[in-house]
């Protein structure tokens, strides 16, 4: 991998993930902020959205997502909820007339979500929008009777990843929630063939979490 490219997109993702916290930082200092956190597991379905693959489809596999948030009460109807997540991801790429890929991939995710809330029956409804940075820990596919190929040494992938999310979801009086998420890449996936083709990260899941 080039390490002159690698060391640019650290230091943008470096001022992203500083811009995130800065946003966390403002919330917690503002008047009468309560600060609660949490814990969650996410089961996921993700794949990626492809541009110029003509012929080629990417399925959709089963993941887990597992790790902790921190809620930042702002108010009855205000919130912001940022997240670290582990994540474990599967999708499969079909292609006429060829061997069938299965993509594995492992990596860390920083969510941030603005969240407007409101009281219903004995919890609170709420619906969130906000963005992500993730860093890939390792990736691979193979095809069928091959071997693993692993896809951020050979440069087929890059790791860095940022996007946005929206979460709809309610937590009920003791601090249960439940949650639906989307969330979609915007930096595209690919490395060597970035110029050809594109694919973003894309993944819809559905969780429950626990707010202390």
């Amino acid at each position: 991998m080039n390490p002159n490219k690698n060391l640019k997109n650290f230091t943008v993702m470096k001022k992203m993930i500083l811009m995130l916290a800065a946003v966390a930082v403002a919330g917690m200092t503002q008047t009468n902020a309560q600060l609660r956190g949490g814990i969650k597991v996410d089961g996921t379905l993700s794949n990626f959205a492809l541009a110029d693959m003509d012929g080629v489809k990417s399925k959709m596999g089963f993941g887990v997502s597992v790790g902790g948030f921190t809620k930042i009460e702002m108010g009855d109807w205000f919130a912001l909820q940022p997240e670290v997540l582990l994540h474990y991801k599967n999708s499969k790429q079909e292609q006429a007339g060829e061997a069938n890929l299965d993509y594995q991939y492992f990596g860390v995710e920083i969510p941030i979500y603005a969240l407007g809330q409101t009281a219903i029956g004995n919890g609170k409804g709420f619906v969130g929008i906000g963005p992500y940075v993730a860093f890939g820990m390792d990736a691979r596919h193979k095809a069928s009777g091959a071997g693993d190929v692993k896809l951020y040494k050979e440069d087929i992938l890059q790791p860095w990843d940022f996007g946005g999310g929206a979460m709809l979801g309610y937590e009920f009086k003791n601090g249960l929630q439940i949650a639906a998420t989307y969330k979609i890449g915007c930096i595209n996936a690919l490395d060597k063939e970035k110029n050809e083709a594109t694919m973003l990260n894309q993944t819809v899941s559905l969780g429950l979490g626990f707010r202390f």
